[in-house]
Order: structure tokens, then C-alpha cells, then sequence
């Protein structure tokens, strides 16, 4: 490659802010000069790490100057390579496809094991809305505002108002799909909580009433008992009809059915590249080491064919 042609390339290339650099060099120098300087060296001194580096934010041109040097094998190996990235065959998206699917699956496969990230609690604070409608409306809502063993009192207190920030994120959707207000996640909650609000209020106005017409004691006392045994029957009523919010009747079976399709959903979504609030698909996607998982399951599968065969 021509001197002059390595300097047009150092020069366009030291003009990038976020060009990498080794540490060591930046310390020392900051200035375009510099920088084109220590490009140029490196190009001449050794073309193969200057390609590593720098060879994606070559333009196809300065790539084509690089052809004088493919007799050298890592110089060949990382202009195929750039030059692939660019424009792949068929057969290159096809291969890239399948890798990139099998890294991901390996990836998941190794999140399951770690048991956090599809925790049934992780996977519905990712999507609180499917988990309800899938398997939060079949479960008794008053256990998860309840302590836990070993828990503290702030850790309790910190798990409510999280669990109050997802019913409110439940309720909007509900809302913006067009639920019903009665049908609305914690909604049969609050009505009891309302109906004993008020049957409290009535309790109250009926000890005033007696205070103030002592004429009347009698005659009061009979109607407070009265209706503090109708009060008492509305109670009975109101949670009757919270179970009946909760809990169609659902047997442990059938809920862990619905847990498991809750689950299969996330990890599709996982699969698919849906989770990027949560991982950057680049790095699980490029990942070599991934591959390790899926050549030791072959393995282990002709192991274990084999072994079968011969019984």
C-alpha cells in the first residue's frame, strides 16, 4: 500500500471523537496530530491489528488498498471477514442465523438455571398486565401484601408499595383497553374496605343519636343491635364476593398450567430480541463462548446415542 494513500486513511480516521484508543496512548496525547501519528505507525508496523481495530470505519476504497497484502493470512482473514459483515452471501445470513438463535437459546437456558431473571415475581414485574390476565387474576391478591419468612419490616414495606406500583400499572392498561371499572385488578378490595368504611360512619352517627335523645335509649339500643347484626351479614357478603374475584375455582394443576404458559411467552419474547430494556442483544448475539453450550450438548448426544446403540 502507498504511503500516501495509509495517510488519507489516518487522517479521516483521527478526525473521529469516538475512535478507540488504548488508554496508555490517550493519557499522553489528546491533539489530531497525535492521533495520526500513532494511526500511521500502526497501519505500517502491523496491518492486521490496525484491521481488528479500525477496519469496520474503513469505506469499501481503503479496504480495496489492503488486496496488496492478502498473500498475509490475518490480513486476508480480516478483510473477509469486514468485507462479510458488509455484504453476506446467503449462505453467510443463514449460518449467522442460526448462530445467533442457538447463542441466545444457550444464554436463556443459562438464566433459567440461575433462577432470577424467569422468576415467576421478575417475569411480572417485566410484564405485570400478561401475568395478571394469565395467572395473577386466579391467586389470592391479599398473599403478596403479606410478610414473607425471614423479611423484614422496611423490606415488607418497600415489597408493598412495589406491589402498589404494579396494580396501578395493571389498572392502566386495563383502562386503556377498556375494561370495565368493577373489573379492575384490586377493585372488589376496595369495595369491601368501602363497605366497612361506611358501616363504620353508621356506627358512629347511631352512638350520637343515642347520646343526644336519651328519651329514646331504649328504642336505640334495639335498632344499633339491629343493625349492627344487618352490618355484620354485609361483611360476610363482601368477602364472599372477593374470593369470588380472585379465584374461579382453579386447581393446583391448572394454575401451574397457566404458569407455564406465562413462562414459554417470556422466553419467546426473550428469544425474539423483545428484552432490550433489559440486555444488549449485541454482546449475547456475538458471543463466541456461547457456541461451547451447544457443542457439548452434541456431544453428550452422540454419547449417549452411541451407548444406545450398542445396547
Amino acid at each position: 500500500m502507498e504511503r500516501a494513500a495509509m495517510e488519507v486513511i489516518a487522517d479521516r480516521l483521527s478526525a473521529m471523537d469516538d475512535l478507540y484508543f488504548p488508554r496508555a496512548f490517550l493519557e499522553g496525547a489528546h491533539n489530531s496530530d497525535h492521533r495520526k501519528a500513532a494511526l500511521l505507525d500502526l497501519l505500517i508496523r502491523d496491518a492486521p491489528l490496525f484491521l481488528e481495530r479500525y477496519g469496520s470505519r474503513l469505506t469499501s476504497e481503503e479496504l480495496k488498498g489492503f488486496d496488496v497484502l492478502g498473500m498475509d493470512y490475518e490480513v486476508g482473514w480480516h478483510l473477509k471477514r469486514i468485507r462479510s459483515a458488509r455484504e453476506p452471501t446467503v449462505e453467510e445470513v443463514r449460518v449467522r442465523v442460526a448462530a445467533v438463535k442457538n447463542r441466545r437459546r444457550a444464554h436463556m437456558e443459562r438464566l433459567v438455571l440461575a433462577g432470577e431473571y424467569f422468576s415467576e415475581d421478575a417475569m411480572r414485574e417485566r410484564e405485570p398486565y400478561l401475568h395478571h390476565e394469565l395467572v395473577g387474576r386466579f391467586q389470592d391478591p391479599v398473599g403478596r401484601a403479606m410478610s414473607r419468612p425471614g423479611e423484614r419490616w422496611s423490606e415488607t414495606l418497600m415489597r408493598r408499595c412495589d406491589e402498589a406500583a404494579l396494580v396501578e400499572k395493571i389498572r392502566g392498561e386495563q383502562q386503556r383497553r377498556g375494561v370495565a371499572r368493577k373489573d379492575w385488578v384490586g377493585a372488589a378490595e376496595e369495595e369491601m374496605e368501602e363497605e366497612e368504611e361506611e358501616e363504620d360512619d353508621d356506627e358512629e352517627e347511631e352512638e350520637e343519636e343515642k347520646e343526644g335523645k336519651k328519651e329514646e335509649e331504649e328504642k336505640d339500643e334495639l335498632s344499633s343491635s339491629k343493625e349492627q347484626i344487618d352490618g355484620g351479614s354485609n361483611v360476610i357478603t363482601a368477602q364472599s364476593s372477593g374470593v369470588e374475584s380472585f379465584a374461579q375455582a382453579l386447581s393446583e394443576a391448572e394454575l401451574e398450567y397457566h404458569l407455564e404458559q406465562f413462562t414459554h411467552i417470556m422466553q419467546q419474547k426473550f428469544l425474539a430480541g423483545e428484552d432490550t430494556e433489559y440486555w444488549d442483544y449485541s454482546k449475547i448475539d456475538d458471543d463466541e463462548r456461547l457456541d461451547d453450550h451447544w457443542i457439548k450438548e452434541a456431544n453428550q448426544d452422540a454419547e449417549e446415542k452411541y451407548f444406545d446403540e450398542d445396547d
